[in-house]
This record gives C-alpha cells, structure tokens and sequence, in this order.
C-alpha cells in the first residue's frame, strides 16, 4: 500500500526500560541494529499497527507498554534504488513513518524475539536513548535523529528510589553502578533468541527495506 508519491505508512517503535534506555534489536542473520518497525496495512491505524508490530517483533502484548508519545507529523525516507525488488523500483520510494515512544511496564523475560515463526531479530539489547546512529544504515539515520529529538522531551524521569537507603539519602556501600547492557543480571532468564550481547558497534548489513 503506497500513496501517491511512492511512500508505504509505516510505523516505528522507539521501546523505553525504567532507566531511559532503549530496546535495540539486531537484524536476523544480519549486523545491522534497529529499533522494531513495520508497515502499516490496508484499514489499520497506526496504533494497531505499532501494537501488531510490537507483538510480532519483540512478543509485547498492550498491556505490557504505556505509550508516552507519537510523532506529531509522518517523517518520510527513501531508499536507495540497489535495496528496492526489482518488481517495485518505479514507484516505490521509501517509507513515511509514524514513531511511538512507549515505556515497558513489564519485566525483561516478556520480550520474546520468536512470538512468529518469521522473526526479525535474532539478539537485543538495551542501550542508551542516544545511541550512536553509525550502526543504523544510512538512509535512516536521518529519520531517526528527527524521532529520537521530537519525542525526547517527553522521557519519563527515572525512578531511583531503590537505589538508596529507607530513611536515609545515601547510597549502600555495595549499590553498583546501573547495569551495562552488555551484562546479564543474576539469575534473570532471557527469553528465546535474546541477548545482551553482542555488542552493536559494528558495521551495518544490508536491511530489510520493503518491510
């Protein structure tokens, strides 16, 4: 489904933990990490969609998230002739895209990469809510600077409060520093095809542009 100038509606999902950081997802058989998206079908608005791609994508149902913000406006990109199917360049030109800034409100083991038997990530991670875009390819990189800046204002503020001592205000001798995203925490069992690692400071892969 395209309009008129070649853009398919497109959602995009921007999936925040209690610390801010961000859910990063690691293209199937691929190198290359993204936030979940997805196209938007005929009759659906862009919340069903974005709630479809989320179950799809990473296994959340509604009531796993709160949705914290949308862009206001589409964002648009397009993609270059050498990643579009043959059978679509001519009036295929890219993506417009809808963005949902959404907070979990359910604990890590619900993400579930397999919930279809078609995934798109085969890894995830959480990182920071600036994630250095030189591992998103390259023309997406400005659609997402455009989300990522539009609904920053509207970050939650971290809630601290276990991080301290009842009563008092300093910080126990043996609080840690917040956990990496590249560490496992202690006994936390991650679902099917999950992982903190590896590390996305990698070179990008060829993506899935038609999706």
């Amino acid at each position: 489904m395209l309009d008129r100038e070649g853009f398919r509606p497109n959602v995009g999902i921007i999936l925040l933990n209690q610390r801010n950081q961000v859910f990063w997802g690691k293209r199937i058989r691929s190198h290359s990490w993204q936030f979940p998206q997805g196209g938007i079908d005929r009759g659906e608005t862009p919340e069903q969609a974005m709630y479809r791609e989320l179950h799809e994508e990473v296994g959340l149902l509604p009531e796993h998230v709160t949705i914290v913000a949308r862009t206001r406006d589409w964002l648009r990109y397009e993609v270059p002739d050498r990643f579009i199917r043959r059978d679509a360049r001519g009036h295929y030109k890219g993506q417009k895209q809808i963005w949902y800034l959404l907070r979990l409100v359910a604990q890590d083991w619900h993400l579930n990469l397999r919930a279809t038997n078609h995934p798109e990530f085969d890894a995830w991670r959480w990182n920071d809510y600036w994630v250095p875009l030189d591992v998103v390819v390259e023309f997406k990189r400005g659609v997402y600077e455009m989300a990522l800046t539009e609904l920053s204002r509207y970050l939650p503020k971290p809630d601290h409060r276990n991080r301290f001592l009842r009563g008092g205000g300093r910080r126990r001798p043996d609080d840690a520093s917040p956990l990496s995203a590249s560490t496992t925490p202690h006994g936390l069992e991650l679902p099917p095809g999950a992982t903190f690692d590896p590390d996305p400071q990698c070179a990008v892969g060829t993506p899935s542009s038609l999706r």
